[in-house]
């Protein structure tokens, strides 16, 4: 790579990482735990969020930011949840970056305890941009195949928790869950691993009790 080419690239991250802060604090001053949804396409992010929908809303208030190169498909199957999205098309970009986000922070509810920020499908891109969330969540799902953590080990080392998505096909498709927890924690020890189907619901409550628990210890800290 030549030097004007890295130096355009660490002017864009440099960039990035000074929005994402920013963002980040003005989400934390309103006690909104942002939570960046990263997977291959077609992982169930989507199907996920709709669960969660119908699981916290109304008693936790929720909006959606749904990231894809083109269409505003799931930020409409968001809203006919009942719960604000907004569609963010990059166009052919294969990330998010916080200055995105942050263009939409003014249009967000004042009042706001869950912000799910649904990234482009991909496993290389997104996990070199911070969004200013305070937890990212990857979704690995059972037709992608175990092998994933050490072939895209990036995305599992910044994240924070790990959800094995699609359990309802296990047993259909050669998938170890137990050989893709070994890996997962191999790359990043300290993630939080979950089993969930977002097409049924099953092992979702688990899930749902960490996103509060990571919530109260965010208004905890920043009360």
């Amino acid at each position: 790579m030549k030097r004007k080419e890295v130096e355009v690239l660490e002017d864009i991250l440099g960039s990035n990482i000074r929005a994402a802060a920013e963002l980040k604090r003005r989400l934390l001053d309103r006690g909104v735990l942002a939570v960046n949804l990263m997977s291959s396409p077609g992982a169930g992010k989507t199907t996920l969020l709709e669960r969660l929908a119908e699981r916290l809303s109304p008693r936790y208030r929720l909006a959606v930011i749904e990231g894809d190169i083109e269409t505003e498909r799931d930020a409409e199957r968001i809203r006919a949840k009942g719960i604000p999205a907004w569609q963010i098309q990059t166009g052919g970009a294969c990330h998010l970056e916080a200055k995105m986000i942050g263009r939409l922070f003014p249009q967000l509810p004042a009042e706001l305890d869950f912000l799910f920020i649904e990234n482009v499908g991909n496993l290389v891109c997104p996990a070199g941009y911070d969004l200013g969330e305070s937890l990212r969540c990857l979704l690995l799902s059972t037709p992608e195949g175990d092998d994933k953590p050490k072939k895209y080990p990036k995305a599992f080392r910044t994240a924070q928790c790990l959800i094995l998505s699609k359990t309802d096909l296990l047993g259909l498709l050669p998938f170890d869950p137990e050989q893709a927890k070994k890996e997962a924690l191999e790359v990043n020890p300290h993630l939080e691993i979950f089993l969930v189907s977002p097409l049924t619901g099953a092992g979702l409550e688990d899930f749902i009790a960490y996103l509060l628990r990571q919530r109260q210890k965010l208004t905890g800290r920043h009360a």
